[in-house]
């Protein structure tokens, strides 16, 4: 039997992830052969209540439990995605909640695969906040990481953890430092970027929304459509042809706050986007400033990784996708 997991599993991406596993069927395993998914296991610590297949298996509970992941993983588990992970407003204002879930539980969980010992593909969703201080208006791939924020302390930990536990074969890891993703549905979450999706989601919800920083903040952005397809396309490529390091910075698109309004614009129009009020916040305005708005992810595009067209794009994406 192949078993594949999905920690997070019960998130927006998590779910979005394991409906296009579902549909998709196979992936290549640790052997390098097409293997079919037998069970998809959905680890969170709710239960998501819109997936419906007998492939599904969903468990609930804390990924920080070592004894949890003993039961969760075992040598049948042949890829890893690991997306669970305190996000970055809340990681900030809790410290030890923050080293909990996104160090140590990731440690705890790539100890459980050195003990089995059969190798899986593991797939490790990192960030741009892994950079801060003072960056060029490009980043080029092989900048040293700096962050400014313990959510991004905590990704950096992960990204060299995986990156040294695939280098003594005890799994094959690839982490993937993903761009802001927008638009994201549902409600706002504690995370310092929610605002690049509820400046969009709210108005055309006919609702108000904030944005806290300044019209010219760059983001790095990236779909939930763009998102899923890399992360099944970081699982798909073989070893050999990632090389080393095994930490890519995934290409986005670059887009200004007032830009992703002025899309809105253009997309639905004035009285949509004219529900967009600017009220700044020191706070979330001095750990999105301190991200890159940029960068050139060589390696990422000649490894075939893939980026928006357009924030018009993303939008018409989203209201097609996710509001019918």
């Amino acid at each position: 039997m192949y078993k594949v997991l999905i920690t997070g599993g019960a998130g927006f991406l998590g779910k979005r992830l394991a409906r296009q596993l579902l549909a998709r069927g196979e992936l290549t395993g640790p052997g390098g052969k097409p293997q079919k998914i037998d069970r998809l296991v959905l680890l969170d610590v709710v239960a998501p209540t819109d997936l419906d297949d007998p492939r599904l298996e969903i468990i609930t509970g804390d990924i920080a439990d070592p004894a949890l992941l003993r039961r969760v993983v075992d040598a049948e588990v042949g890829s890893i995605f690991h997306l669970a992970a305190v996000v970055s407003g809340a990681a900030e204002a809790d410290f030890d909640l923050g080293m909990r879930i996104n160090l140590d539980a990731t440690r705890s969980l790539l100890e459980r695969c050195r003990e089995l010992g059969h190798t899986p593909r593991f797939v490790f969703t990192s960030s741009v906040a892994v950079f801060g201080g003072k960056l060029p208006e490009v980043l080029p791939d092989d900048i040293a990481t700096m962050p400014m924020s313990s959510y991004g302390a905590q990704k950096a930990a992960g990204e060299l953890m995986v990156s040294d536990y695939s280098r003594k074969g005890f799994l094959d890891g690839r982490t993937l430092r993903m761009p802001t993703i927008s638009v994201r549905p549902g409600k706002p979450n504690a995370a310092a970027s929610s605002f690049a999706s509820g400046i969009v989601r709210e108005p055309l919800n006919g609702e108000p929304a904030v944005a806290p920083v300044a019209p010219g903040t760059r983001m790095w952005l990236m779909s939930p459509r763009h998102a899923i397809a890399n992360l099944i396309h970081g699982h798909e490529l073989d070893a050999q042809t990632l090389g080393l390091p095994r930490t890519v910075s995934l290409p986005g698109l670059t887009v200004t706050v007032q830009g992703m309004v002025d899309a809105l614009r253009e997309v639905a129009g004035d009285a949509v986007a004219d529900r967009v009020q600017w009220k700044p916040d020191e706070r979330i305005r001095s750990i999105v400033e301190s991200w890159p708005g940029a960068f050139a992810a060589t390696r990422a595009k000649a490894l075939g990784f893939t980026a928006d067209g357009s924030y018009a794009d993303v939008i018409r994406a989203y209201i097609e996708d996710d509001m019918g």
